[in-house]
């Protein structure tokens, strides 16, 4: 299956009741998003060895918060929907979309929350951003998202990810229309904008037992059924891995077919996990799914592997 996002007025009632039974896709729900992405790394950071540096991303995340209210985004979709919609193509496509300069915008007041709360390395990686000129902020963006992360130095990149996830958060909010389940493939990529998962979580409330596949750059969320590799849709050789017990509320699932893991969180065990901050925080057990000879299917966007690593 693959979901396709269809304008409002070509939804039929009946389509608009199958839609809402099992919804295909959650656009992104900024309000407090950022804020509780931001305790909860504050939570995590206690007694976690990457404390440090999960405080570090709970400032970034913060600065997010605050830049979202102070400079909205007012976009008119409508005919982006309807033409992404014929062709068969997500609408805000990372790889055509025309990006406007309201996200370096959003850089620049994120780097200016930032500076009274930085020293040392992170605050000369910031100001070393604030000096960079469009066409080095334009390279940096397009390399990034393109998945060209060796371009870009591991310390810069969260900075400029951390704006490029406002805008298309900001846009993927202003879309207009529904969204329905079809047959098709890479269902591992997100149909709003093409980038990939972070990681995936179970659900608890409306969507009760039910796993999506959080975007680590629209914050949309797209729905991949349970007990099935959401890289290469196989069945048959999937392994849950834990670090404490079978009542974890984190746990890695990998594929025996393509040798991949995605982290998988459990509301139900942890109505506080959060796709991004609980995949952060528990790089040990990457770790030891990489001593198990899997690789990461999803790139958490507070850790890429960047220039020089």
């Amino acid at each position: 299956m693959s979901i396709r996002i269809i304008p409002q007025d070509e939804l039929g009632s009946s389509e608009k009741r199958t839609a809402e039974a099992i919804p295909p896709l959650l656009f992104p729900r900024l309000k407090n998003l950022y804020h509780r992405r931001a305790e909860r790394l504050l939570q995590l950071a206690q007694d976690n060895p990457l404390g440090e540096y999960l405080r570090f991303a709970a400032l970034i995340s913060h600065a997010q918060e605050v830049v979202l209210y102070d400079h909205p985004l007012q976009m008119d979709l409508t005919a982006r929907i309807k033409e992404a919609a014929d062709q068969g193509k997500p609408p805000l496509d990372i790889s055509t979309l025309p990006r406007d300069k309201h996200w370096q915008k959003l850089l620049q007041s994120m780097i200016a929350e930032l500076k009274p709360e930085m020293s040392g390395p992170a605050l000369a990686v910031i100001e070393n951003l604030e000096k960079a000129s469009d066409t080095e902020l334009e390279e940096m963006a397009s390399a990034l998202l393109a998945s060209d992360f060796s371009s870009v130095s591991s310390d810069k990149a969260p900075f400029i990810w951390a704006a490029l996830s406002l805008y298309w958060a900001q846009m993927a909010n202003l879309i207009p229309g529904k969204a329905r389940a079809e047959y098709g493939e890479h269902r591992q990529f997100c149909p709003v904008c093409g980038s990939m998962p972070v990681s995936s979580v179970v659900q608890i409330g409306t969507t009760q037992g039910l796993r999506y596949l959080h975007c680590n750059l629209c914050e949309s969320e797209w729905h991949v059924v349970r007990v099935k590799c959401s890289n290469c849709e196989q069945s048959r050789d999937l392994h849950y891995w834990s670090l404490d017990n079978e009542q974890a509320s984190v746990k890695a699932e990998s594929c025996g077919d393509c040798g991949t893991y995605l982290k998988i969180l459990y509301q139900e065990k942890d109505p506080n996990v959060e796709p991004v901050a609980d995949d952060l925080a528990s790089l040990v057990l990457d770790a030891r799914m990489e001593q198990e000879g899997f690789a990461r299917s999803s790139i958490n966007p507070f850790l890429f592997p960047g220039e020089g690593e």
